[in-house]
């Protein structure tokens, strides 16, 4: 595996990533501006609603960014690992590409 094919994978994770945590930020900057909308609600329901709905988006925020750090803690050490691996056997990476392809060809052959 070359330094351009753990670049390309590496750029695919951060891609997906990036949109996994843009949906879940779009998603709590809408509650974190539902409750501010709702902040003229006066009753007690609504009040202790609102209450653990803010809890529960703190919780929410905080879970974000520790999943963030945690995908791209684990992204990197993929990364280092196969890079690794490569440079250290660069005949059995060879022979796992080459031996991947075959099948990959076989399978493709026979539909």
């Amino acid at each position: 595996m070359s330094h351009t094919d753990i670049a390309d994978t590496q750029a695919a994770i951060a891609n997906t990533r990036d949109k996994l945590v843009n949906g879940l930020r779009s998603s709590i900057n809408d509650a974190e501006q539902w409750l501010e909308d709702s902040a003229d609600e006066v009753s007690a329901t609504a009040s202790d609603a609102r209450a653990r709905f803010d809890d529960t988006l703190r919780t929410a925020i905080s879970d974000l960014r520790k999943l963030e750090d945690s995908i791209l803690a684990h992204s990197r050490e993929a990364a280092d690992s196969v890079d690794t691996f490569v440079h250290d056997n660069p005949w059995k990476a060879i022979t796992i590409g080459a031996t991947a392809g075959l099948l990959l060809g076989v399978l493709i052959s026979r539909k």
